[in-house]
């Protein structure tokens, strides 16, 4: 199989070459990932029934025309087991029935937010720092180190022991950031149980990877922070920055300034997937420009309190868009090769070729599939998971030049008619 190459012109043997070494390279860091992984899942710190106690916790639920799944998100949040809690709902200027929905809501516990024009509608970042500049009213004398802010979507579904598994984890002084395990409740279809997959594979395998080093990152929906960690990175404007994934940003930043970042998998909360394939797209290529602005956050993690190897782990994986692109070059140039008959899939040598082209080329998507779904279960998965991350692939050359044209515009993705929520396994 290596002899495929050299017969080749070197135009075409080198993105081949250089695809080939970054299959590699990624298959050895997910090798690593899952292992780590898998150690963090069997020592989870203890979680005792009143662990929660121990903080407040006030929810931020940012809201703009919600009306068709803000009332499901609140009172399932006055049900989540805290004794001390404040559900703080931004109605970020709605010009649908969202206020009224949250007029018919009376609950002590809930504060809503109105913000209108000219201060409404201009960012998320925007509506999470009104929030936190009036925080001070809404947690009265607890100490700034006994708060713990979570962002939940309008159409997330906190789970009600949430709190105790987070707990859990600030119980760490050093602990500034809690990611919750993100599933989808809608994923009775086939493009919404794939989302569900991609997010378990990405907790389970990518995050709790990062737990033993601190690293890992904010994700938006389930998001916990310690107030007094998001204080430390507060600017004029506040802890958040406008950006097109500003939950990513905020995590790295918080590494930067010497906080730890934890993901929490037996803390659940689940969202609406995209039933849509074109809105799913959208929604991707606005993440994967989010991703390409983070690059810029490179100093930060190489100036982090890290060792060398987190400092490096971090440093790859904001550089995936790159990486994403040569695999996707070298593929490309493959298949014309094939096409044109100048190079074969297989030169027809021992049959051992075609199991090490397989177990190199999905190694780690089953990788992931396992450590979201188990050994028989994630091995099946991972067969059809694979073709889905591919389907996903082209979003990084839109992103790409939408970056690069400074585009930055983005319609928001409607909410979908609530199903029963099924029980997230």
């Amino acid at each position: 199989m290596i002899d495929l190459f050299s017969g080749l012109p070197f135009g075409w043997a080198v993105p081949l070459w250089i695809g080939f070494a970054v299959i590699v390279a990624m298959f050895l860091w997910t090798t690593l990932l899952f292992v780590r992984g898998r150690r963090a899942r069997a020592h989870a710190p203890d979680a005792p029934a009143d662990g929660a106690d121990a903080f407040l916790w006030v929810f931020l639920v940012p809201a703009l025309n919600e009306e068709v799944t803000i009332r499901d998100s609140v009172e399932r949040l006055l049900g989540v087991e805290a004794t001390r809690r404040r559900i703080v709902v931004i109605d970020d200027g709605s010009d649908d029935g969202t206020p009224d929905v949250l007029a018919s809501i009376d609950h002590p516990d809930l504060v809503v937010l109105r913000r209108d024009a000219p201060d409404a509608h201009v960012g998320k970042a925007a509506a999470l720092n009104d929030a936190y500049g009036r925080l001070d009213a809404i947690i009265g004398d607890t100490p700034r180190d006994q708060v713990i802010v979570c962002v939940i979507d309008a159409d997330g579904r906190l789970h009600p022991d949430a709190p105790r598994f987070v707990a859990a984890q600030f119980a760490d002084p050093a602990v500034g950031g809690v990611q919750s395990l993100v599933r989808i409740y809608n994923r009775q279809r086939p493009l919404t149980w794939m989302q569900d997959l991609e997010f378990s594979v990405y907790g389970n395998l990518f995050q709790a990877g990062r737990n033993g080093w601190g690293t890992a990152g904010m994700g938006g929906n389930g998001q916990f922070n310690r107030l007094r960690a998001l204080d430390d990175l507060t600017d004029s404007s506040g802890p958040w920055r406008d950006r097109l994934t500003e939950d990513q940003d905020l995590g790295l930043r918080l590494i930067g300034a010497g906080w730890q970042g934890r993901q929490e998998l037996r803390c659940v909360v689940d969202q609406q997937g995209l039933s849509d394939l074109r809105k799913l797209l959208r929604q991707r290529t606005r993440w994967s420009q989010g991703n390409l602005q983070a690059i810029g956050l490179l100093s930060t993690v190489w100036r982090a309190p890290l060792g060398l190897a987190p400092r490096i782990e971090q440093s790859a994986y904001l550089l995936m868009p790159f990486w994403q692109a040569l695999v996707g070059l070298s593929l490309v140039v493959g298949v014309i090769l094939a096409a044109t008959g100048r190079a074969a899939f297989w030169s027809g040598g021992p049959t051992y070729e075609l199991l090490f082209i397989y177990v190199l080329g999905f190694g780690g998507t089953i990788m992931g599939c396992v450590s979201a779904r188990g050994w028989l279960r994630g091995l099946l998965a991972a067969q059809v998971y694979a073709f889905y991350s591919w389907l996903l692939w082209p979003v990084l050359i839109r992103s790409s030049l939408r970056q690069l044209t400074e585009r930055r515009d983005w319609a928001k993705t409607e909410r979908e008619a609530l199903d029963p929520a099924p029980v997230s396994r």
